[in-house]
């Protein structure tokens, strides 16, 4: 939109009229909190909801530009307990950081003029349109020469020096995202090597790790509740000593809620059946140098995202079909919650169940193996786990910014 409005305080007011209530605002969002407050000088910041008469939740997600969809809450309290208001600014990948953060302090503006006219504040605005770029609008071609593409082609290479070691790494890779509202296409390619060498006792260690892989999938959207897709893709990876793989499997996903919802809830179940081929560098643990095998995988995921706090859970189990033996189970997963007047505690980790090790290589792992991570090595889990608790005191209504050292 060209309309932009200005806003224009002054600092008195009637003394016969009745004060109302001054506007304190609470932002809860991923984005520059301090430029939101730097910016937004006419009202009272404060740290904690609770002090709020007026709450701002801003969820984000991934769209199909490569950059982000925000969806913004306005919750008015106490005096403004009425006041209610939605509305979404999209970023794309192309915009600067400083481009991101003044459309969404537009976005927020906007939502907070309604509650401007409701405050002291009202009888003392200007408001005026600012009509630059209006003559444009009917200049704009909205078609788009990409169709709904987007393509990255990244680089990176990383050395590290020290008397006793030497490390180089460079990856290379290309991603393309195709998305519309009833399909999205993907592909992910990419090429790693890890060089290390490691003198101890003028004996030399030696690593190198080289892996490639590209994968691709397409995923149609059915209705508002159910979508379906194949993934397919091949692999080398000396790490894991896979010589190639190749793998393709179907897949099938429901949202208990409308995917509409999914920047505030979601509880998806995701199932894959497919077959994959391994050929490998070293005859395996079970004596194989090749071997094809069917698997399938039921995946839930559970996130919500509420004024309270943030719950994301996932589970995922898989299984071979010829041998249910041959399984693994992860589960990982992150909370956090808002307990009391300034203080939040956050959970999160991850368990990893690990029975499928099949391309693991036979005999025993080297020290130089073990040290150097040339290799994979066997286990049966894997698990992590971190708690914190944060408690905030203070001024509640401080919104100077001062970024100096």
């Amino acid at each position: 939109m060209f309309i932009t409005p200005l806003l224009i305080f002054a600092q008195e007011e009637d003394e016969g009229d009745e004060a109302k209530e001054p506007l304190k605002l609470y932002i809860d969002c991923n984005c520059e909190k301090n430029y939101l407050r730097q910016e937004i000088n006419y009202v009272s910041h404060v740290r904690d909801q609770g002090q709020a008469n007026i709450k701002l939740f801003i969820y984000d997600v991934t769209n199909g530009s490569g950059g982000r969809t925000y969806m913004l809450e306005f919750e008015g309290v106490d005096g403004y307990k009425d006041i209610l208001g939605k509305l979404t600014y999209d970023s794309t990948a192309s915009m600067t950081d400083d481009e991101v953060r003044k459309g969404l302090l537009k976005k927020v503006q906007s939502g907070l003029l309604q509650y401007v006219l409701e405050s002291d504040l009202a009888e003392n605005i200007t408001y005026t349109v600012n009509k630059e770029g209006l003559g444009e609008i009917q200049e704009i071609d909205f078609r788009d020469p990409w169709n709904n593409w987007i393509f990255e082609v990244y680089g990176e290479a990383k050395i590290k020096r020290e008397s006793s070691r030497k490390e180089f790494e460079y990856e290379l890779g290309f991603q393309s995202d195709h998305v519309t509202e009833k399909l999205r296409i993907r592909s992910d390619l990419q090429i790693n090597q890890a060089n290390k060498e490691i003198i101890n006792d003028d004996e030399t260690f030696t690593s190198e790790r080289f892996r490639y892989s590209a994968d691709a999938s397409i995923v149609a959207s059915l209705s508002d509740h159910w979508s379906a897709g194949v993934f397919g893709g091949v692999q080398h990876n000396t790490f894991t000593n896979l010589d190639f793989r190749y793998y393709a499997r179907p897949a099938i996903e429901y949202n208990i809620y409308p995917y509409k919802e999914v920047l505030r809830r979601e509880i998806v179940f995701a199932y894959k059946i497919g077959y994959f081929h391994n050929d490998y560098i070293e005859q395996t643990v079970f004596l194989k140098e090749t071997e094809g095998i069917f698997s399938h995988s039921l995946d839930v995921q559970v996130r919500y995202r509420q004024p309270w706090g943030n719950v994301y859970a996932r589970l995922i189990g898989s299984t071979f079909l010829n041998d249910f033996t041959k399984n693994r189970i992860q589960l990982n997963g992150s909370f956090s919650v808002r307990l009391l007047k300034g203080l939040a505690a956050r959970f999160s980790g991850r368990f990893e169940l690990i029975r499928d090790q099949i391309n693991l290589p036979g005999g025993d792992a080297s020290l130089e193996d073990v040290l150097l991570q040339q290799k994979q090595i066997a286990t049966d889990y894997e698990t992590s786990l971190s708690v914190g608790l944060s408690y905030t005191f203070g001024s509640a209504f401080n919104n100077v910014i001062n970024t100096r050292l």
